[in-house]
């Protein structure tokens, strides 16, 4: 397996590949990987000749320092687990924060048509800033053909679509479904950080928005939030941060249902000091 750890060398590295003719697959990522993570590898495997994940905590995507501190680095290991999906189809690039940003660690200011607004943009300040940042320059030093990212950032996916639109990125972005754990768990390198007693009763996340889903059937947008802050409500291990049903197109909360649009139920929610987001398609 070839692993770069400096991005010129990796630039030329992949021009040489595609100039033989080579389709390159990319699946960024920032480490402690698992199921979820393999499953956008072998996606990008089965569409590519090769497929290069990036493995970088990116700091300007973090409006809670702590977080950041406390993010788990587990290189070796995420290596080691690649290794088993295949050792000569994927290259890693795993950069220092001064490869990436040089001597100036900011995020550039970016305008996703109002996506960068809800749910996620409107609880973490500047989130979205950092992402497409990240996400800019990666696409810019790998080049990909494709890029694979998991619908559980469901709203950083449409974002990611909408950057590439925007600044005419040559890259196709393929969106890929949640991986989840026997028990609904959405799959999380946060996950690794829940307390045995949080990680018991985080399927009730999925629970919940399974609930939601087939009431969403039946009842008003408004009467399944109504209904979801109240089954929080009676769960003192887990605090709801948010609940939103939205048009998938949008990300706009839905005020009155149409047939003629798609809708998605998103939820944030803190178990003890982490925090776990997931989705669901309603319709």
């Amino acid at each position: 397996m070839k692993n770069f750890q400096n991005k010129t060398e990796l630039s030329n590295y992949i021009s040489a590949l595609k100039a033989k003719g080579s389709s390159i697959g990319f699946v960024p990522t920032m480490g402690a990987l698992h199921k979820g993570h393999l499953s956008l590898v072998n996606k990008g495997l089965s569409e590519n000749d090769l497929v290069v994940v990036s493995i970088f905590v990116n700091p300007t995507q973090f409006d809670n320092k702590d977080d950041l501190v406390k993010y788990p680095r587990t290189l070796d290991a995420d290596i080691a687990l690649l290794k088993t999906v295949s050792d000569h189809k994927i290259i890693t690039y795993a950069p220092s924060v001064e490869d990436i940003y040089d001597d100036n660690i900011a995020s550039e200011s970016f305008f996703y048509d109002g996506l960068e607004h809800k749910m996620e943009g409107a609880f973490r300040q500047g989130h979205f800033d950092g992402v497409g940042t990240i996400v800019k320059r990666l696409f810019e030093i790998v080049k990909p053909d494709f890029a694979y990212f998991g619908e559980k950032d469901f709203q950083q996916l449409q974002i990611i679509r909408k950057l590439v639109e925007l600044h005419h990125i040559p890259v196709t972005i393929v969106g890929c479904p949640i991986h989840r754990a026997k028990d609904g768990l959405a799959m999380s390198s946060r996950n690794a950080r829940l307390t045995p007693e949080h990680r018991e009763i985080a399927p009730f996340i999925y629970k919940t928005l399974e609930a939601a889903k087939a009431k969403f059937g039946t009842k008003s947008a408004k009467e399944v939030t109504e209904w979801v802050y109240m089954q929080f409500e009676k769960q003192s291990l887990l605090e709801l941060e948010y609940f939103i049903i939205a048009d998938i197109t949008t990300l706009k909360p839905v005020k009155r249902k149409s047939i003629k649009k798609s809708y998605r139920a998103f939820i944030a929610v803190y178990a003890g000091d982490i925090r776990l987001i997931d989705n669901i398609a309603l319709n």
